[in-house]
Parts: structure tokens; C-alpha cells; sequence
């Protein structure tokens, strides 16, 4: 199937600035550089600023940001952490990887965004810290946040990997908790060409502690004074993203004009039961993904809807299909269906569409078109797949 507009089109993103993206390669492989470079540092210090936190510790992944993170804030066996289940794995495995307890909780199924209150009925002695995933975007309130650390006396650690420069109440993702953990999956609106995340925090301890683990628990070579691991960000990885984070800004504005012309084209099919997710926000939902609900009210089923997408040749994605309570993997947690029906049901509700700076007005006319026929044609004509069939 011939793909007439892509899900994510990196190639748009880069050809504008390919030339300069080849001298910072060019560079660090001259310099040789390869581990814990040049690159690595000023990259580090840059995004921290850009993002309002003091310390940045890049190492080779979101998921080992998340791990290492909670390692260097003392979270480990015997502590709960409370996070949404309708996140990525990745945020569950940092927290099963240092040994403390998953505590899931439910989602707001207006924004998909963790569930405080629902976080709140879950705290117990032993709640260490909350995990608030920035979920395709969009930022969990700070304020709220803050308030509800101070009342349980828990520290935030923020994921923060989908929320690159998002903001929120004044404050940016990753300068809200105790510390926040990124991607540089290069998919992410600040995307490497590889494997890459950051850990960003207020604290020096911490930040020094990250450090060291990142590097086999060593500050000082053949020095070792900690349990450590190899998870730096590559030199030559760093030296990508430090090309390309001077044009986030405009990346983010793009897209969150783009998502706001998708509201546009699609409220006309709000009574046909395609909802987008909604905006709390404003201008700092940085809008990594754009997704809407197909609603129980609309005659069509999903997968019928993205089966048409993809027969006119766009492409689409679900974030994410199974919360993470009900992925085989994590069945020791003793989680079982209905657990969390918000999650259950945005996962099968869920359809996140094309969304990439360079989108063009046209291309989302298709999209929502495609929609609009897909639903139209169903609502008229019920078929075996319709809902209305299968009641029946």
C-alpha cells in the first residue's frame, strides 16, 4: 500500500537542516570523542535550560532516565510508586527495574492524563514517590501536582518523555518534581538518531549520583564507588540533538497549529462520536501525538475507521492498545480487568492521527475526510462491524 501521508516524517524534519546536522557528525568524529564527549555536556546544560532545571545527566534511553533517576533518589525495595496505567512499559520497568512497587492507578479519560484522585486513594505508609506522565503532550497540572506532594508528603518524578519544552501554571516539564526523566527516541519531538534520554533535576546530588551510575558508579576513572551501569548518551547522539534543539520551539509551534486546525476540520464529527482528546493546556500542549476518540456513540467500530486510513494510504497508530495492567508481562501485580475502566476503555477507543512539523492543511483535510466517509457511509449503510449490528 502506497503511503500518501506517513504517521511521523523525519525526512521533512531534517532535510532543512541536514547540512549543519552532517558538520556536528563530521565533528565528533574528528575529534574523536566517540564517549562522555563534548557534545555530551553542552547538550546536557543546554536542554536543562531550555527546560527550567539546573542539572541535565544524559544516558541511553528514557527508560534507563527513569531507572537511574529513581536509583539516585534513594527509591527502591519496600517503596511504592504510584503511576497511570494507561502509560508506555517503559515508565513501569524503571520503576520494577530499582525494585520498588508499581501502584497503578486510573486516568482521566477527558485528557488520558493520570488520575490524582484516584492517586490519592492509593497512597499508602509505604508511597514514596508519583510518577505524572506528560501523556502525548500535554502536561499533568504542576499545581496540583505540587499540592498533592506536599499533602502526602511524596516526591514527583515527572516522565516527561512525550512533553519535550511542553509548559504548564508556569512551570515546563521537567522542572516541577524532585526530578523528570526524557527520550530521545527519534520519533519524540526532540528525536535523536538513535537510542538517547536525560535525566533533569534541581538537586547537584542527584544529578552527581546519575552521573556515576550512568557510568559503572564511577566520577573518577577505575575509581568505582557505587553499583553502576553503561548507559551514556552517545557523543555523536548528543551532538545531533544540540543541532536540532535550537528549532524545537518552532517544531512545537507547528505542531500545536496543526492540532489546533484538526480541531477545527473535525468538530463537525463530535455528534458522530469522534472526540479529540481534550487541551487543558493551551499553548504549552506540545502535542507529540494527536489523538481522538472514537466514542461508543459512533456507529463505527476503530479499527474499521483506521482500516479505511490505511487503505487511502495514511497511517496511524494507537498509544497505547493494553494498559500496562493488563500486559503479560506484569501479571504478578495482581491487576485484573476493570480494574482501571477509564484506561481499559480509552485503549480501545484511542486513535492517534498523522502529526509531524510540515503537516500541511490539505493533508489534514484528507485525514478528517477519510474519517468523515469512513463514519458517514457506516452511519448510513450498517454493516456486520457496525455497533449497531453487533448489539443486535
Amino acid at each position: 500500500m502506497t503511503v500518501k501521508i506517513p504517521f511521523v516524517d523525519l525526512a521533512l524534519q531534517h532535510q532543512p537542516i541536514q547540512a549543519q546536522i552532517q558538520q556536528a557528525i563530521e565533528k565528533v568524529c574528528n575529534q574523536g570523542d566517540f564517549i562522555l564527549g563534548k557534545a555530551v555536556a553542552d547538550f546536557e546544560s543546554a536542554f536543562a535550560a531550555a527546560s527550567g532545571a539546573k542539572y541535565g545527566v544524559g544516558v541511553a534511553s528514557g527508560t534507563d532516565a527513569i531507572a537511574l533517576g529513581l536509583q539516585a533518589c534513594n527509591i527502591g525495595p519496600g517503596d511504592e510508586v504510584i503511576l497511570p496505567a494507561n502509560t508506555f512499559v517503559a515508565t513501569l520497568i524503571g520503576v520494577v527495574q530499582v525494585g520498588a512497587k508499581p501502584i497503578l492507578v486510573d486516568c482521566d479519560p477527558q485528557t488520558a492524563l493520570i488520575d490524582l484522585q484516584a492517586a490519592a486513594k492509593a497512597v499508602t505508609a509505604q508511597t514514596k514517590a508519583i510518577i505524572p506522565v506528560h501523556l502525548y503532550g500535554q502536561m499533568v497540572s504542576p499545581h496540583q501536582l505540587l499540592d498533592f506532594a506536599d499533602t502526602y508528603k511524596v516526591l514527583i518524578f515527572e516522565d516527561a518523555a512525550q512533553a519535550h519544552l511542553a509548559h504548564r501554571d508556569g512551570y515546563q516539564a521537567g522542572s516541577v518534581g524532585t526530578a523528570a526523566a526524557f527520550s530521545f527516541y527519534p520519533s519524540k519531538n526532540l528525536g535523536a538518531f538513535g537510542d538517547g534520554g536525560i535525566l533533569l533535576t534541581q538537586d547537584a546530588d542527584i544529578a552527581s549520583k546519575v552521573a556515576r551510575i550512568r557510568n559503572y558508579g564511577s566520577s573518577q576513572k577505575y575509581v568505582h564507588i557505587e553499583m553502576g551501569t553503561n548507559s551514556r548518551l552517545d557523543t555523536l547522539q548528543a551532538a545531533v540533538l544540540l543541532e536540532k534543539l535550537p528549532h524545537l520551539p518552532q517544531w512545537n509551534s507547528d505542531r500545536l497549529s496543526i492540532a489546533q486546525t484538526y480541531d477545527i476540520e473535525l468538530a463537525p464529527l463530535a455528534s458522530a462520536g469522534i472526540i479529540p482528546m481534550h487541551n487543558q493546556s493551551g499553548d504549552g500542549h506540545v502535542y507529540h501525538l494527536y489523538v481522538i476518540k472514537i466514542d461508543d456513540s459512533c456507529a463505527v467500530e476503530r479499527q474499521e475507521i483506521q482500516a479505511q486510513l490505511t487503505t487511502a494510504g495514511i497511517q496511524t497508530g494507537i498509544h497505547y492498545p493494553i494498559p500496562c495492567h493488563l500486559q503479560p508481562a506484569f501479571r504478578d501485580l495482581g491487576y485484573q480487568p476493570g480494574d482501571f475502566p477509564h484506561a481499559e476503555q480509552l485503549a480501545k477507543q484511542i486513535l492517534s492521527l498523522p502529526m509531524y512539523p510540515g503537516l500541511n492543511h490539505s493533508q489534514i483535510r484528507e485525514v478528517v475526510a477519510t474519517i468523515a466517509k469512513a463514519v458517514g457511509n457506516f452511519t448510513e449503510k450498517p454493516t456486520s462491524i457496525t455497533r449497531q449490528s453487533k448489539v443486535a
